[in-house]
């Protein structure tokens, strides 16, 4: 672990719990625990912009797993700082998109048992690494500076095969096709974005009353997803009907 990183989340930290918090870096994952106005919050993570493989996915799902087990109801605060899912050929043959499916789905599990999940980019997220992680929180939030993305804009030209230049233009129009923590912010995926005073947007974050999945919505409100709300209930009503 390099020094700079190091010290890059040790400041993220005592902004947030000031000295009251105990983390252990070990290789590509962070773990730990810490105090915020008198409540006991779990920590996990990754760090140094680590590629989720098979083996760190399952890393932090027994951590998740193991919190749900000895401190239930405890509030998880997720790290999300990723350069995406490991495409080594191992890692591909062996089938990582499953272990990465099994942590989103012990972390939905927390949630759904009374775990507060809070997710938060740090310096980066890319493709199904945030998805795993961030987008299976219950809300996900970005530092200030912070970098996401689910495709490098020369890639989905190339997959596309739309001109870069009028992909750029396209983004204006449709955040969907963008990248950066604004986008994301736009068709709501990112909650907020962290600024000044972490404790209290913290605070805010633990505070705001459980509701289901509230995306779609913030989608509508922000103009990033117009639509997506309208049909998500047009095919509940479909199927309460049938």
């Amino acid at each position: 672990m390099s020094e700079q990183s190091r010290q890059s989340l040790e400041r993220l930290f005592f902004d947030l719990f000031g000295g009251k918090y105990a983390v252990e870096f070990e290789s590509s994952l962070l773990h730990g625990e810490a105090t915020f106005q008198g409540k006991t919050i779990a920590i996990l993570g990754t760090l140094e912009r680590a590629y989720i493989s098979a083996s760190l996915a399952l890393e932090q799902a027994r951590y998740v797993l193991d919190v749900m087990r000895d401190h239930p109801g405890r509030p998880i605060l997720l790290v999300v700082e990723n350069s995406g899912q490991k495409l080594s050929l191992f890692d591909e043959l062996i089938g990582n998109n499953g272990y990465i499916a099994h942590l989103s789905t012990c972390l939905d599990a927390a949630r759904r048992r009374g775990h507060k999940v809070i997710g938060l980019v740090h310096e980066l997220a890319i493709s199904g690494g945030f998805m795993a992680t961030g987008m299976a929180t219950g809300d996900c939030y970005a530092c200030e500076g912070a970098e996401l993305r689910v495709m490098a804009p020369e890639a989905m030209s190339r997959i596309t095969r739309i001109p870069l230049e009028r992909l750029g233009e396209l983004t204006k129009s449709n955040p969907i096709l963008g990248p950066g923590v604004k986008n994301f912010e736009r068709i709501g995926a990112i909650a907020g974005v962290w600024s000044g005073d972490l404790r209290a947007h913290l605070h805010e974050a633990l505070s705001a009353p459980e509701q289901e999945d509230a995306r779609r919505a913030r989608g509508a409100e922000r103009g990033g997803r117009l639509l997506a709300a309208k049909v998500a209930q047009a095919v509940r009503e479909g199927r309460q009907r049938l």
